[in-house]
């Protein structure tokens, strides 16, 4: 990775100075981030970004020595945001592997899901037990279903909140108490 000298970049005469000594640097610039993030080609990004950085706000800095010391700084930021953003993505793929952990649980409890919801479902609207049968039985999104059954995502939404209170009435009306506390093993004969 090399930058180009300052006659190339067609930097102001009182801006070659800083760039020369940034130059004279590259390499213990690169070492320093180099030892820091363990990888040689993170550390070369991050210091391409800090040279363009520099080439585009380092105006202010006059002298060579002490454009080093403020690049030093520069790059100890650019660290300090490198290692925040791989926690950060340490962080969410560790959510997204529970999530999918929690997945083979959600399976269980579909399939333990109260048998009076097969046996109620047929006493809705035909409408309402399609939603709730392709919805939340089968797992389907709500746009992919009202696509296929020809009306609109809200209008298709309006309906399986419908469809879900009218079942959980049913559910209440005919299984009581149960119902309400979520039973998973039912054995009792729900009334229509």
């Amino acid at each position: 990775m090399d930058v180009e000298g300052p006659d190339a970049a067609g930097l102001p005469p009182e801006r070659e100075e800083v760039v020369a000594a940034l130059l004279a640097h590259q390499r213990r610039f690169l070492a320093f981030v180099e030892r820091r993030v363990g990888s040689r080609a993170v550390a070369e990004d991050l210091l391409q970004t800090a040279f363009a950085r520099t080439l585009e706000k380092g105006g202010a800095l006059k002298d060579g020595e002490g454009a080093v010391a403020w690049f030093y700084r520069l790059l100890r930021n650019a660290l300090v945001d490198h290692h925040r953003r791989q926690a950060a993505e340490g962080r969410a793929l560790e959510v997204e592997a529970r999530d999918a952990g929690d997945a083979t649980d959600d399976l269980e409890l579909k399939g333990a899901v109260c048998a009076c919801l097969a046996d109620l479902l047929p006493t809705l609207k035909p409408e309402y037990a399609q939603l709730v049968r392709q919805v939340d039985l089968e797992g389907r999104a709500v746009p992919d279903v009202a696509r296929e059954v020809g009306i609109t995502a809200n209008n298709a939404g309006v309906r399986l909140h419908r469809a879900r209170l009218a079942l959980k009435r049913s559910l209440e009306r005919g299984c009581g108490a149960c119902a309400a506390h979520g039973c998973l093993d039912c054995s009792c004969k729900p009334r229509r």
